[in-house]
């Protein structure tokens, strides 16, 4: 043993100190082993712009786990980390901070601006790399990547041109989401979407032949500058004689169609509803379907544009308030409605987004999107929890065609050129010499960037450098899971999948870990706007790393948000200082008396109960962590250390500790067991908490070289003790009932009686005895008797029942003869309570039908035991009826 702990836990500096000792010694890095199986997995790059928050912490604090976990097992782990280039919020976070120096973004020109990007990104982008490292994050950081790097932006080029040759990636005019302030299309991840109040505006558009009007209801009027159509369903009988006919579009006195279309739902509002093919996605799909002009009314900058006759020029807004007032004034306006509604808003700038149509570049989903809808039903992905199969097979068969062009500088620029001549596009990695078509020398690029998740996409095979058949990448990929948040199942997961199987003809990863969300104390999620946000970094420096791990983790389950309390952060603190204090009476002892391995298999009950116990512990949290509920395999690690090891098991070995001059041997194997054990115990651990852990562990274990790199625990069936479970099960029953008694009859601390122990059972006496001085030093007994009947107890002894045997206290002196009465009368009450709940259900044949046999069974037993201790409480009560 090299040291003893410190006397007081204190993660401040250790953290830190361990870290750079996992980076020095690179435990975390991953080179090809060809004699171990790989394990895979890939960051989810965090924005450059950003810095940790608490949806970071948990989403890596998982990963975390899972890498921890399978390098320990012997896999060759490997977490590739990385960033994001955050196209557009960096870009904004630039062009502010010229703004901030008097500079103008347009003026300083487009490679001057890029260099000032470049040099915000070496400033500031690893930022969030720093923080990352606070949590323990034990990724490669000798592989991390960046989006925008060499290789990265390489993958994105193959890419594109690939996609393009086969007809994929074409440009064209579609409905985008367009940010009239950022002047930029954006991806449907980049807009949020809020309910607001608004109204439903009725509308009266004239027939043609005079005889009458459609009503319309609309909650944008300034669009309907740009309708070119009125549609109905075709099997809705009030329109049928209307289909065909010409409407007058009010206001513009444009001439319009009424058409048929399924789209239409006839049951809500009045049934007709305004196309406006340039200004909403849907209405887009029926005018393709019908042939109909596409009428964009609007600005870049959300502006009306000359297409809109006296309102053009008006912000979309002042445009809206003057139509309104037109169509009042002109006797059009119906009625106006109240309605909240969801309205998209753009992520980073809070600007209401506006659907127009747009030239844009298009990647064409729908053959892309097929092998990614078959990679479920054959096996290649499997969601964890599997309910969100359903999301991502929803938006796959309703998948849109991808806008991946941005109106932004800092990105991949499309590899696009235009001839300046005749105005042909060639798609090159290079400018082209020649024109194919013309012959012209002349060309200039397309000014546009790729949309950010364009790069991401490539995720998981770029960073292993794809398009290269490097033997990192013909090792490590597929990767094997991706855990990420259910927030960007679309975003992300989807377009990967399909990537994965386009440019490598296989599934990016098995496996999907999805998390929820880390909500405050009252439900909320955590934003700027409520200020209901909680730093990690403020929990680390003044929880620690491990506290804040442990809080993310207690409770979680997959797929499910979960709330944030402080008194959470607390107990998890309480749980490390509790770990920490009993290794270090553990080590104290160690150092003090020795320790070395025994000659034989220990035989001592309480010995075989805590290995048997850390044993079937291996196998439950095993289980778990593979079917990843790391929540549920955290809380058994939990009882299992703070109940059965510190306060059952070190408090049982105590005796033997203490008296180690007069059995050396017994105190040798108490210490050997207690070493062994919390060995497990910290091995199981350390992926949740790995720096405390690994603090004891290189105490404790001074010849291994690390906790981190130690291998995982493996149950073996032979250290199975059922018989010594059973006696220590009982131990705590006996001890638990005396500590009870002791409490309500309000007995001194100092006063010690003799504990009787009357029980038949041959094997339980016989166990119980061998525990004999334990059970004296845990339950502050004078001393321990066990025996086979009553004789020689006091009959004022106080009495407690538990399965298999009765507990006396001879406490004649001191016991209210009245509250003992009153005490096993509630007993009894307690007890025909349960035999009445317990007959009930055993009575009710639907149980008694449907429920696993193994559950009816548990029922009868415990009928049996409850039955068993009401006629000892009757008996007791009977006994002191004269007192």
């Amino acid at each position: 043993m090299s040291q003893n702990l410190e006397t007081t836990y204190n993660p401040k500096g250790m953290e830190d100190r361990l870290y750079s000792k996992w980076l020095e010694k690179k435990y975390f890095h991953g080179e090809i082993d060809r004699s171990k199986k790989p394990f895979t997995t890939v960051m989810p790059p965090p924005n450059i712009t950003g810095k940790l928050h608490m949806g970071h912490a948990l989403d890596n604090t998982l990963q975390d786990i899972l890498i921890r976990y399978k390098r320990m097992q012997g896999f060759n782990a490997l977490w590739i980390p990385g960033t994001d280039h955050a196209a557009i919020s960096t870009e904004v976070k630039v062009t502010e901070q010229l703004k901030e120096e008097g500079i103008d973004k347009r003026e300083l020109g487009r490679e001057k601006f890029l260099e000032r990007t470049w040099e915000w990104k070496e400033e500031y982008g690893g930022t969030i790399k720093n923080q990352l490292m606070k949590l323990g994050v034990s990724c490669d950081w000798d592989r991390e990547r960046f989006t925008l790097d060499e290789g990265c932006s390489e993958a994105v080029e193959e890419v594109f041109l690939k996609l393009h040759r086969k007809g994929f990636i074409y440009r064209g005019n579609r409905i985008i989401n367009w940010c009239p302030v950022c002047k930029t299309s954006l991806s449907d991840a980049e807009v949020e979407h809020e309910e607001q109040a608004g109204s439903f505006w009725h509308i009266k558009y004239p027939l043609k032949d005079g005889e009458g009007f459609l009503e319309i209801a609309t909650t944008r009027p300034e669009t309907m500058l740009g309708d070119t159509a009125i549609a109905v369903n075709p099997e809705d009988e009030r329109y049928t004689d209307l289909i065909g006919k010409m409407a007058i579009l009010p206001l513009v006195n444009r001439e319009i169609p009424i058409i048929a279309d399924e789209y239409v739902d006839k049951e809500f509002g009045t049934g007709a509803v305004k196309i406006t093919p340039a200004h909403d996605p849907n209405d887009f799909e029926v005018g393709q379907r019908h042939n109909l002009p596409e009428i964009n009314v609007m600005n870049d900058d959300a502006t009306i544009n000359e297409e809109g006759g006296k309102y053009a020029g008006m912000d979309r807004y002042v445009a809206r308030k003057a139509i309104v007032a037109d169509l009042e004034a002109a006797g059009l306006l119906v009625k106006v409605e109240e309605h909240i509604h969801n309205v998209g808003t753009h992520d980073r700038c809070g600007t209401t987004v506006e659907p127009f149509l747009k030239k844009q570049w298009f990647v064409r989903m729908e053959e892309l999107a097929k092998p990614a809808i078959e990679a479920l039903s054959n096996g290649d992905l499997s969601f964890v929890p599997e309910r969100f199969d359903k999301v991502y097979l929803n938006w796959l068969n309703n998948i849109r065609d991808w806008c991946i062009s941005r109106q932004i500088w800092w990105g991949h620029r499309i590899p696009a050129y235009y001839c300046d001549s005749c105005g042909e596009i060639v798609v090159a990695k290079e400018k082209p010499a020649t024109c194919p078509k013309c012959g012209g020398t002349s060309f200039t690029q397309d000014e546009d960037t790729l949309d950010t998740w364009f790069s991401s996409a490539l995720w998981p095979f770029s960073t292993l450098g794809w398009p290269e058949m490097t033997e990192d990448y013909q090792y490590f990929y597929p990767t094997d899971v991706l855990v990420t948040g259910y927030d960007i199942i679309f975003f992300w997961v989807i377009r990967m999948v399909f990537s994965g199987y386009e440019q490598t003809g296989k599934c990016p990863f098995n496996t999907v870990f999805i998390h929820g969300l880390i909500r405050d104390s009252q439900g909320r999620k955590m934003s700027k706007s409520l200020g209901n946000g909680i730093d990690p970094l403020e929990i680390i420096d003044q929880y620690g790393a491990d506290a804040l791990r442990m809080t993310l983790v207690t409770g979680n389950a997959p797929g499910n948000d979960m709330r944030f309390y402080m008194e959470r952060v607390e107990a998890s603190r309480n749980f490390a200082n509790k770990v920490w204090n009993a290794s270090r009476f553990i080590m104290m002892n160690i150092e003090k008396i020795g320790v070395s391995e025994p000659k034989s298999a220990s035989t001592d009950p309480a010995d075989r109960w805590i290995i048997s116990r850390a044993n079937e512990l291996v196998r439950d949290v095993t289980e778990n962590m593979d079917k990843f509920e790391l929540g549920i395999a955290l809380s058994k690690i939990y009882e299992f250390l703070w109940d059965e090891f510190c306060d059952w098991y070190i408090e049982i070995a105590k005796y033997r500790i203490y008296h180690a001059d007069e059995d050396k041997e017994s105190a040798n194997q108490a210490l050997y067991t207690l070493k062994s054990v919390l060995q497990i115990g910290l091995k199981l651990l350390h992926p949740y908490m790995p720096f405390i852990t690994e603090e004891i562990y290189d105490k404790l274990v001074p010849e291994e070289e690390s906790l981190m790199i130690s291998a995982w625990p493996v149950f073996d069936e032979k250290k199975e003790a059922p018989a010594e479970v059973r006696v220590l099960e009982h131990c705590k029953e006996i001890v638990r009932s005396v500590r009870n008694i002791r409490s309500e009859m309000n007995v001194p601390n100092g006063r010690k009686a003799t504990i009787y122990v009357v029980t038949k059972d041959e094997q339980l006496s016989a166990g119980l005895s061998e525990l004999k001085e334990a059970m004296k030093l845990i339950a502050s007994a004078a001393d321990v008797v066990i025996q086979v009947d009553e004789e020689g107890i006091a009959e004022d002894a106080v009495s407690a029942v538990v399965p298999d045997c009765v507990v006396y206290l001879p406490l004649s002196d001191l016991v209210d003869f009245e509250q003992e009465r009153e005490r096993l009368a509630k007993e009894k009450n307690h007890l025909q309570g349960e035999i009445k709940r317990a007959t009930g259900m055993l009575a009710n044949e639907r149980f008694v039908s449907k429920a696993p046999e193994a559950k009816v069974q548990e029922e009868k037993d415990k009928l049996k035991k409850f039955e068993e201790m009401l006629k000892q409480v009757e008996e007791r009560l009977e006994a002191l009826a004269g007192k």
